[in-house]
């Protein structure tokens, strides 16, 4: 049954000695406003760790992952085409066929979305979960280290280095509290039929997907924070923004430079929420 109310959520999380998520135009720094030094992680970093969290987990025909490693899209919009539900439509009503089938079987599209007409056409799906950029709560410093690798990759670089060590660069952040904002839409969950049994499993792979997500790049990452406000509609009682300031995250007075999560303390307001209802998932 697909879901029948609204959601927003905050959602909190840390990084300690890590690169939470690189830039490619910048040579892999950590994302960074420039002008107030907050950290930034890209909405479709966190989505790819749900996503990683769901193929990981889940062996249902119904939560298979469209977007995944070395996929090819095309083909798997093609195959859509080869089912028999949308093989016997007509040629007007086979995009909506193959729409509503790709929105069945796989987990990560009628929860995020996605654009389905760059092979046979599959339409376009307008996911009703939908995250923020995450910030840092403060300033982040980022950090460069030379590393040395024992060895090359080839016997040419051997005789000309005369030795088999090769320099390279890590880039790091000490210490950072970031924060994200998302959102839960009942109305478009039904259009792709995005289940009460799907968001659960969203709220699991958020709070879980750091675990299984652990590289020497992005050192320690945890799950802070999962408070989620649960309208009692699908259009819902209050805007979005300010159910968001009722939790504030502070860094501590007696603490000057921030190294980790207990530094910083959490409080939330929940008083006069009316028909809306907090559920504090994690913290």
């Amino acid at each position: 049954m697909t879901i029948e109310k609204r959601y927003d959520f905050v959602f909190l999380f840390d990084v300690q000695d890590g690169n939470p998520n690189g830039d490619p135009d910048a040579g892999n720094l950590p994302r960074i406003d420039p002008e107030t030094g907050m950290g930034l992680v890209t909405d479709v970093c966190l989505k790819r760790k749900v996503r990683n969290f769901v193929q990981m987990t889940q062996d249902s025909q119904t939560h298979d992952i469209f977007i995944r490693e070395k996929g090819i899209l095309n083909n798997l919009i093609d195959e859509a085409h080869e089912q028999e539900s949308v093989k016997n439509k007509e040629k007007s009503e086979k995009t909506e066929a193959a729409r509503q089938y790709m929105c069945s079987r796989y987990y990560d599209i009628r929860t995020f979305g996605a654009v389905m007409t760059t092979g046979k056409n599959a339409g376009q799906v307008r996911g009703p979960v939908q995250l923020t950029f995450s910030r840092s709560v403060d300033p982040i410093i980022t950090l460069e280290h030379s590393i040395t690798r024992m060895a090359v990759t080839n016997e040419k670089d051997a005789s000309e280095t005369g030795d088999n060590r090769t320099m390279g660069r890590k880039f790091t952040v000490p210490y950072g509290l970031y924060r994200c904002h998302g959102f839960v839409s009942a109305n478009f969950a039904k259009q792709t039929g995005f289940s009460d049994e799907d968001l659960e499993l969203f709220w699991q792979a958020l709070i879980n997907m750091f675990d299984h997500d652990h590289s020497a790049a992005r050192g320690q990452m945890n799950a802070r924070g999962l408070y989620v406000f649960e309208h009692s509609n699908d259009l819902g009682d209050a805007p979005a923004d300010t159910l968001f300031k009722r939790v504030q995250v502070t860094k501590k007075d007696s603490v000057e430079v921030a190294r980790n999560f207990d530094d910083y303390t959490v409080c939330i307001s929940e008083q006069d929420l009316g028909e809306t209802k907090l559920h504090r998932k994690l913290g």
